[in-house]
């Protein structure tokens, strides 16, 4: 079975966890890619209101010029017409994340979402793919923000890229990693999540089955649910509640998730109700943190226009082909060959090839979180 979000086809086994694999234990924090489609949907219809709105959404927006530290030695830019984007979802204990995060502040930052998406040239399709953070991968040399060198490094996980050198050393990491040039990056931290689904006014999914994980403070029936964003958060982050007790199976929930609330947002009629928009913009520029290109609200209205006429229908996720290390049950390994496949598809603007994410490693939890209609229980 791949690592789809949506159902296998007919006669594709699912692959068995190897014998033996130990849980990691203690809960660990997501945000979605979601939350940039919020952005730039927002924006796209509340950046046409009076000047003085528009300062105060401009004045929200934090970014990071990465394109100077990153140097010249990147890959080449992609089809022309299509964009590559890095979504990061960053679990800082500072500030208002401690209470939604737990545990001590300690003054570090690491990317426990980590998604490439993207734009075809058509503009009308996009591709998402998830990059597990639990992946052993060598990290290339880097320059952080602060200007300090942080040197390569050989089989660590990739979630340590960003807790190294920041973005930069995330970005760079992924294009190493890829080789697709990254055209944009975006990031967002627990209580920015929180706050977006909660100025939403929720997310309608429905589970398959009971989901119950009392350190992600989640406890549902099955059956449907509008989830605030508290609930969200606890929902994108359990591991323990549904699946093997994988960050694999975690993805696949947030593959979910997001395509839950990718058809919510066409049908919420924001245009009639220009208070809710203004909130919501207002919610999403103060919510992420952007490279410098997309570092203002005419920046991210030129990104959302790529994706007015994208639908949940054309969105497909999967993600990063892995297989379970054999020498650590905790991690997974790139599976070359196979990964090959989906980064070169994206470099050639094509549709990724169903053999690319197929007979990987899964996290057993594909099919648990659906839209509004009641999917079927694996």
């Amino acid at each position: 079975m791949s690592a789809e979000s949506t159902p296998p086809e007919p006669g594709i086994p699912r692959d068995p966890r190897p014998g033996g694999r130990r849980r990691r234990r203690g809960p660990r924090r997501r945000a979605l890619f979601v939350t940039a489609w919020i952005a730039a949907g927002v924006l796209l219809l509340g950046g046409t209101g009076a000047t003085v709105l528009y300062l105060k959404l401009n004045g929200n927006l934090r970014s990071v010029d990465i394109d100077s530290l990153l140097g010249r030695d990147r890959p080449e830019k992609g089809a022309e017409g299509s964009r590559n984007l890095l979504i990061l979802g960053s679990d800082s204990r500072s500030g208002g994340n401690r209470e939604l995060g737990g545990g001590r502040d300690d003054g570090s930052s690491r990317s426990d979402t980590a998604m490439v998406v993207h734009v075809y040239r058509d503009h009308r399709r996009a591709a998402v793919v998830s990059i597990p953070r639990d992946t052993l991968v060598d990290r290339p040399e880097c320059t952080g923000p602060d200007g300090r060198e942080h040197p390569a490094a050989r089989d660590v996980m990739f979630n340590t890229a960003y807790a190294t050198g920041g973005a930069v050393c995330a970005v760079k990491t992924v294009e190493s990693l890829s080789g697709l040039r990254m055209d944009h990056y975006l990031e967002i931290d627990f209580s920015g999540f929180q706050r977006l689904v909660d100025a939403l006014g929720g997310v309608r999914v429905t589970t398959a089955r009971d989901i119950r994980d009392p350190e992600s403070h989640l406890d549902l029936t099955a059956g449907t649910h509008t989830l605030d964003g508290r609930q969200a958060l606890g929902l994108v982050r359990t591991r323990h509640g549904v699946g093997d007790g994988s960050d694999l199976g975690r993805i696949q929930l947030q593959q979910s998730f997001v395509k839950a609330l990718a058809s919510q947002i066409q049908d919420v009629g924001l245009l009639g109700n220009p208070k809710k928009l203004y909130d919501l913009a207002d919610t999403a520029t103060g919510s992420v943190t952007t490279d410098k290109g997309l570092g203002s609200v005419n920046s991210l209205m030129s990104f959302a226009s790529d994706l007015r006429d994208l639908d949940a229908d054309r969105l497909r996720m999967v993600t990063m082909p892995v297989v379970y290390d054999p020498a650590d049950g905790n991690r997974v390994l790139v599976e070359k060959a196979k990964a090959r496949q989906v980064w070169d598809a994206l470099k050639g603007d094509r549709v990724i090839p169903p053999d690319a994410v197929e007979g990987t490693a899964t996290g057993e939890a594909d099919g648990v979180v659906g839209g509004p209609q009641a999917p079927t229980a694996p």
